[in-house]
């Protein structure tokens, strides 16, 4: 079983007990979450597709850590000119345990 859920602007494909990795949430660890925008619900033998999502499905989580990702370097240089900018940028992101997906 497996849904299709917008979290924070995203679509995540879930299943029960797995992790997922979505843009930093406003909550502290250990706290429970739920969402409520389901697109896609799959039982195995049903497929329910909502319009725009399906009505009374949910997905419970549990936040786990706030983690960062990897390093990106920007580095902007124009020739002959001088010019060198050298930035670093690692983004904000939350780790999220799939607990219930309920129908």
């Amino acid at each position: 079983m497996y849904a299709i859920v917008e979290i924070a602007g995203q679509q995540f494909k879930v299943e029960k007990d797995k992790f997922i990795y979505t843009h930093r949430l406003g909550d502290d660890e250990g706290a429970d979450v739920e969402f409520g925008n389901v697109l896609l619900v799959d039982n195995g033998d049903s497929i329910d597709v909502g319009a725009p999502s399906v009505a009374g499905a949910t997905i419970k989580g549990k936040v786990l850590e706030h983690v960062q990702g990897d390093k990106v370097i920007v580095f902007k240089k124009k020739r002959r000119k001088g010019y060198k900018k050298k930035n670093g940028h690692r983004q904000q992101f939350t780790k999220v345990l799939i607990e219930d997906i309920q129908i």
